[in-house]
């Protein structure tokens, strides 16, 4: 009977390596075959071996579909012997001998079904690995007739019309040979083993080569494509990059593509059934290295998609689309999170698709006059919504935000939120930087979001990453030794990656910020998010990686780089340019020299980059009781001087540090604390209540510190889940029920407190401030000083952070009557400004020279409620409706209240009161909510 096996013909059709060798070079899985590689070939440049010590071979069978789909052998990571192989002393090759029928343990019918072989190499663990020089995994034709084409190299060449083409082939047994072109024999010949055929190409051509030996059949397709003749035609003025909609016609769309080195391009989507067509032929703009279209007939209202078709080969979205359909990932995604997802066009073509609608309302912003909390006021929460809520959506954060407000946060930094590889994931593996990653919902629901916590006083910032992008990214696939494949390696003239990182945090594909085409890329795309969205800040992920000077070079890339200042400049201004108080946010942590020119830069115009600030290792040194000493752990000395957080010991005029415990990227301070904690007899910080209590000790001298805070999701309830758990990037659990336990709650509620305290009284603000925090004994001590303040003209921190009941010397500002603020304002008379405080361990107190006036109710005001005029004279009015207002004084005192069913504007008298500084109490039947008000 004959047995016949259709290749269908990839890159791995030709399969030789000089890396890797099997000998014979032809086998069956039935005979002995010995698998050698050269672990110092200069032949890959991807994933080279570095002096391995040992070397494991991880491989597998199957058939042309997947290489490995039948039987895999090997235990990646694990030195367990399972394909270890042996260094040949005589040719200093790695070999391995094996039966493959044995080695991969399959019976004969199994046998029968496999054509492909594939393998990787690696070191013990795993840390080190071998792939070939497209970081594709090594495979090879099993059996010993093979057919292999030698010309065309590519499954598809573009040739001009007329052209004269060589096919040749060659099999290793003689064989008949066959070659059809769309289906039709034009070319037979007999017992042969190398094959050659010259064909004048005058129209698109589908190839079939077959060889026969003994009735057996092996067969390559490979294809044709006459260049088109393009249209030279200068781009329609105000286009810009990716989808262009017609202000006067929904059935219209103009979309421009840059794509410098490519020869022509296609439009292929629902309109032309997926088919390449000439009617839908880009036309060229040279001298802007621009394809555009206009495409008409359009249905608004309606699902389009569409890709494009590079050079008749590549088929990628559109880099700049908004929306992306994806082939593997969208079926996860439900219809609560995302309600009518358009379904993937499968069976009509491959890769991610842009999806196109014209004629959709625009959303229409119910908070138009949201004012941003000044820079120094902000208290961020750092949220990833797939670990924040199990319905992981924007829908889901929003029905969070009465949890989010009564903690008093002012600002929320989401994780990336633009298309990522997968559905559940940090979302640093960016692929399209301009498009809402669908698993968490649709573009209407974000924007609900963000006006609801604009309405609600809350600021919205969200993670960007253009240091790199994923392998899915079309102008890395466009540019990539193989399109098809998401792990290939960059071509040298890519307009947008470096083949190899310029710094020492090398992460998927990394972007070169010197060319144009990247700057451009990133102000298209950076743009779009303010002004279609509204967000109030970008956090930049990685800057360090910004620079062009420092492959793999960790002393440079940790040193001030020029070229990385001048571009992050640059960038700043593209995100002012649309909105002057934009915050731009730099996460480099790195020389203080560099971020200072950032802080000061345009400062003078009231801009100025604030900088992320960690002090994750110091605080957690402090609630871990750990001020001396080394932890083995990880190979560290403790240090629980958290000095560096002031903006001031970085010789900075302003506070553009965002200060933090943790961040997504550090270990939980409740995980050290339980799982490091030192103890001195019953006080043990590995318990669970003397724990949580020392997140409130360190709140305490956070909080209070000048400047910009950031609290990472849940460390408010002393979330005590390890960032490894699962893996570091790995899906965390989601602890709602922590907030009903009392003793994680009452961290919230401090902190909550201790965020009143900052946003209120401008004493938070003072440049007046000392922190005496480096004692190695754990006592802590942070003073803040505002004479000229109307309310609070001094404050005095102490803490203990030992595990040992301590005196200390408070060396108080003034001596009199000081108010524990955090005591419900209890009073102490200070006689001497050195009188000694005893704190038991874990103890703090917020000394005062006069009361504070806190809410304790958990709920608050949905509205931002407004007071006007403020300051006022005789008397001002509210923004919303209300049930009771009480005015107190500095003091604390009750001096006026008003009781009834007040409407907006409603006009309050307070000509009696005298002038001076007054906290305004105002409850209605949606909770309670504290104001300044001052009179003069």
């Amino acid at each position: 009977m004959m047995k016949k096996i259709t290749l269908l013909f990839l890159l791995f059709s030709t399969i030789t390596y000089c890396q890797v060798i099997i000998t014979p070079a032809t086998f069956d899985m039935n005979q002995s075959i010995t698998i050698s590689i050269d672990a110092k070939s200069s032949a890959t440049n991807c994933n080279k071996f570095s002096n391995p010590q040992k070397i494991y071979i991880h491989s597998g069978v199957g058939d042309d579909n997947n290489p490995f789909g039948k039987s895999v052998v090997g235990n990646w990571g694990q030195d367990d012997g399972i394909g270890e192989m042996t260094l040949n002393s005589t040719n200093n090759r790695w070999e391995i001998t094996f039966i493959p029928k044995t080695y991969y343990n399959l019976t004969d019918s199994e046998v029968a079904t496999i054509t492909k072989m594939g393998m990787v190499f690696r070191n013990e663990n795993g840390s080190q690995e071998f792939k070939d020089n497209g970081c594709n995994d090594f495979v090879f034709n099993v059996g010993t007739f093979q057919l292999t084409l030698n010309s065309p190299s590519n499954t598809t060449t573009t040739l001009n019309s007329g052209q004269i083409y060589s096919i040749s082939a060659s099999t290793s047994k003689a064989a008949n040979f066959t070659l059809k072109a769309n289906g039709n024999i034009i070319d037979q010949k007999t017992n042969l083993t190398n094959y050659n055929y010259q064909h004048t190409v005058n129209q698109d051509i589908d190839f079939t080569l077959e060889a026969i030996h003994n009735g057996e059949t092996k067969s390559v397709t490979f294809n044709f494509i006459v260049k088109p003749t393009i249209t030279e035609a200068a781009i329609p003025s105000g286009m810009k990059d990716g989808i262009n909609f017609n202000p006067t016609d929904n059935t219209k769309a103009t979309l421009v593509f840059y794509a410098p080195m490519k020869e022509f391009v296609h439009v292929i989507g629902d309109f032309n059934n997926w088919t390449r067509n000439n009617m839908y032929l880009l036309k060229k703009d040279t001298a802007k290295d621009r394809f555009w279209i206009e495409l008409t007939g359009l249905t608004p209202q309606t699902n389009h998609m569409y890709q494009y078709l590079v050079d008749g080969v590549i088929k990628v979205a559109d880099p700049y689309s908004t929306s992306i359909l994806d082939p593997s990932n969208d079926q996860y995604i439900n219809s609560t999170t995302y309600p009518n997802l358009p379904t993937y066009p499968t069976g009509k073509t491959s890769h991610a698709v842009t999806l196109l609608r014209t004629g959709d309302e625009e959303y229409q912003w119910k908070t138009t006059d949201f004012q941003r909390p000044a820079k120094t006021d902000l208290v961020i929460y750092e949220l990833l919504i797939r670990d924040f809520d199990a319905l992981h959506s924007f829908d889901a954060v929003k029905a969070r935000l009465d949890y989010l407000q009564g903690l008093g946060i002012n600002a929320i930094e989401f994780m990336p939120v633009n298309e990522f590889d997968g559905n559940e994931s940090w979302g640093y593996n960016p692929s399209f930087h301009m498009a809402l990653d669908k698993y968490y919902g649709t573009p209407k629901a974000f924007k609900q979001l963000i006006d609801e916590c604009h309405r609600r006083g809350i600021a919205v910032i969200i993670d960007v990453v253009y240091n790199h992008a994923s392998g899915q990214n079309p102008y890395f696939r466009m540019y990539s030794s193989d399109s098809e494949n998401y792990d290939a390696q960059v071509n040298a003239n890519s307009p947008f990656f470096n083949q190899t990182a310029t710094h020492s945090y090398s992460v998927f594909n990394d972007l070169n910020h010197s060319k144009q085409a990247v700057k451009d890329y990133v102000k298209r795309t950076a743009q779009y998010w303010i002004e279609e969205f509204k967000v109030d800040g970008f956090r930049w992920d990685l800057t360090k990686g910004f620079t062009q000077n420092c492959t793999n070079n960790e002393g440079c890339t940790n040193s001030e780089q020029a070229d990385r200042v001048a571009i992050l400049k640059e960038y700043a201004d593209y995100q002012w340019e649309k909105d002057a108080d934009f915050y731009v946010i730099f996460e480099h942590l790195g020389p203080n020299s560099e971020e200072t020119k950032w802080v000061n830069y345009r400062l003078n115009e009231g801009k100025g980059i604030m900088v992320w600030s960690n002090h994750n290792w110091n605080y957690s040194s402090a609630t871990r009781g750990k001020h001396t000493g080394r932890d083995t752990r990880h190979n560290r000395d403790y240090s629980s001087d958290f000095s560096w957080i002031s903006y001031k010991n970085r010789g900075w005029s302003i506070p553009a540090n965002i200060s933090y415990m943790e961040s997504h990227d550090e270990e939980r301070l409740m995980f050290e604390n339980f799982d490091d904690g030192n103890s001195n007899g019953s006080y043990n910080i590995k318990s669970t209540n003397i724990g949580l209590q020392r997140s409130e000790l360190a709140g305490a001298f956070y909080f209070t510190v000048p400047g910009p805070k950031m609290i990472w999701q849940f460390g408010e309830l002393g979330y005590d889940i390890s960032i490894n758990q699962n893996g570091r990037v790995g899906n965390k659990p989601i602890l709602w029920n922590y907030f009903n336990n009392q003793e994680r709650k009452d961290i919230y509620n401090t902190w909550n407190k201790l965020i009143q305290l900052k946003l209120k009284y401008d004493i938070f603000k003072t440049s007046d401030f000392t922190l005496d925090v480096a004692n190695i004994l754990g006592l802590k001590k942070i003073q803040l000083s505002s004479p000229n303040s109307p309310e609070i003209k001094y404050i005095t921190i102490v803490g203990n952070f030992s595990t040992t009941t301590q005196n200390i010397n408070p060396t108080l500002q003034k001596t009199g009557v000081w108010y524990d603020l955090l005591d419900n304002n209890k009073a102490q008379n200070f006689t001497n400004t050195n009188n000694l405080i005893s704190l038991a361990p874990g103890e703090f107190k917020i000394l005062a020279s006069a009361p504070a006036t806190l809410a304790t109710e958990n709920l608050i005001l949905n509205h931002e409620v407004l007071i006007y005029p403020n300051p006022v004279k005789n008397s001002f009015r509210l923004n919303i409706k209300s049930n009771k207002l009480t005015l107190f004084d500095i003091n604390g005192k009750k001096v006026k209240e008003f009781n009834g069913a007040f409407n907006i504007d409603k006009s309050f008298n307070i000509q009696e009161l005298k002038k001076g500084f007054y906290i305004l109490k105002i409850v209605n039947s949606k909770g309670k909510s504290y104001k300044k008000l001052i009179i003069n």
